[in-house]
């Protein structure tokens, strides 16, 4: 059945709580979860405290997903970020929190696709591998470039191609970690030596932030709130059922590679669950891994794909972007929008160099729920009347707690790596003189 046409500068309006978890799931967990544990084991002297940790990155995520829930239900608009706050601090506040947003999802389709490349050329055949080892790195670029071109002419297709996709791979990528985790709890129990030692400060800190991150994307389904046929139900279950979603996944494959590994062998591993699959399927273990990885990544990539292009459509709807970015084909995809995401991303690819990027876009994704929580306690505030379907739970404790774990990650950050922030803070003022062009261009157009 083809899809009905949007009316002009329209979206349509066909997703329900379903696309909403896939959009969650799909948009948080990535390859991060195989590489993490080994990363926070190396911090932590023991697996409960390892558990806790991951618990305590759950938490967080679901606190922020609790004070979105609220402005998401009673601001139903495509834009991201940009949409809260505009309406809490005005409209070129709207284009610098929309260009950061914009800027940080371009730069993880960038990462995200480079990784695919990677992961790809491990179970390319040999012979066809022989043939490229002078120029390896061309591999990569081009199965890159090849995976974002595929999903852009998926979402070309529009929402309904868009939305199924995201659901069957978000099923397909839970379904497979989940397929490891029985694995690993039906071989035989690895022996834990007792350690009740506390960790010291920075490590629990190192920790938690490495948690943190692999959580970063639970608020996925706020890209595509105008799109949602019943978004004051739907969203705040997205977002809060997304984040218990991931969670309880990410305990279960802790609880597994523990149940499997030695916390020592666990915490001196870089990639431990190939050390849980090759226990399961003797050497064959690293390519299921692998695969596994993929699966995982190219359901991010199609979340990316699918969200990037809707802060451009809803900055360009509003007047802070040029009109053209707000065209719709008759699918409901802002085509144009998405042709420029998917480019800039595909030029980033070719540039190469991702470790400095993927710091840049670790810092992006930080200060947004920040601009989310500031918008919210703003609202609360100048706004005490505005509809709110769904309202923050035990405010304002949920917002203050996320505001300040997030400060103190940046802090942590900037301690670590000022140079990166110095950066980050650059690329983040750059949308200041972009929305005073963009302003001025506003006044000078005629009527």
């Amino acid at each position: 059945m083809p899809e009905p046409a949007p009316a002009p500068g329209r979206l349509l309006h066909i997703l329900g709580l379903g696309f909403g978890l896939a959009g969650a799931v799909g948009g948080t967990i990535g390859a991060g979860i195989l590489r993490t544990p080994g990363l926070v084991a190396a911090q932590l002297p023991s697996a409960p405290l390892v558990l806790t940790a991951w618990l305590a990155g759950g938490l967080y995520a679901l606190l922020g997903a609790v004070c979105t829930a609220e402005l998401a239900a009673a601001l139903p608009r495509a834009g991201g970020w940009s949409v809260y706050a505009e309406r809490a601090f005005g409209r070129r506040a709207a284009l610098v929190v929309g260009w950061t947003d914009w800027l940080a999802h371009a730069i993880g389709l960038a990462w995200v696709a480079t990784t695919v490349g990677d992961y790809g050329q491990a179970l390319l055949p040999a012979h066809l591998l022989g043939s490229i080892t002078l120029f390896p790195h061309l591999a990569g670029q081009g199965i890159a470039l090849v995976v974002i071109g595929l999903f852009t002419l998926i979402q070309l297709r529009g929402l309904r191609a868009g939305s199924t996709s995201q659901e069957w791979l978000s099923l397909a990528k839970a379904a497979a970690l989940l397929a490891l985790v029985a694995g690993c709890f039906l071989l035989p129990a690895a022996a834990q030596e007792p350690q009740q030692t506390l960790p010291e400060v920075t490590a629990a800190v190192i920790a938690l932030q490495a948690v943190i991150t692999t959580y970063d994307g639970w608020a996925s389904p706020v890209y595509f709130a105008e799109e949602f046929s019943q978004p004051e139900r739907d969203l705040p279950r997205s977002l809060i059922g997304g984040v218990l979603a991931v969670g309880g996944l990410y305990l279960l494959i802790n609880a597994a590679l523990l149940h499997v590994l030695p916390l020592p062998q666990l915490a001196g591993s870089p990639l431990p669950a190939a050390l849980a699959a090759r226990a399961l399927v003797g050497p064959a273990g690293g390519a299921v891994i692998t695969a596994v990885a993929l699966l995982a990544l190219l359901g991010l990539i199609n979340t990316v794909v699918m969200a990037a292009p809707r802060i451009l459509f809803g900055l360009g709807r509003a007047g802070l972007l040029p009109p053209l970015t707000a065209t719709l084909n008759a699918g409901g995809t802002p085509s144009t929008a998405l042709l420029l995401t998917s480019g800039t991303g595909a030029l980033l690819v070719l540039a190469g160099s991702f470790d400095r990027l993927l710091g840049l876009g670790a810092v992006l994704y930080v200060t947004l729920p920040l601009a989310g929580i500031a918008s919210l306690m703003v609202l609360r505030l100048r706004e005490p009347e505005l509809p709110r379907p769904f309202r923050c739970w035990a405010y304002p404790l949920p917002p203050l707690l996320v505001g300040a774990v997030s400060v103190v990650f940046l802090a942590g950050m900037a301690v670590n790596d000022p140079l990166l922030c110095a950066t980050a803070a650059m690329l983040v003022a750059l949308g200041w003189p972009l929305s005073l062009l963009t302003q001025r261009q506003g006044e000078q157009a005629p009527g």
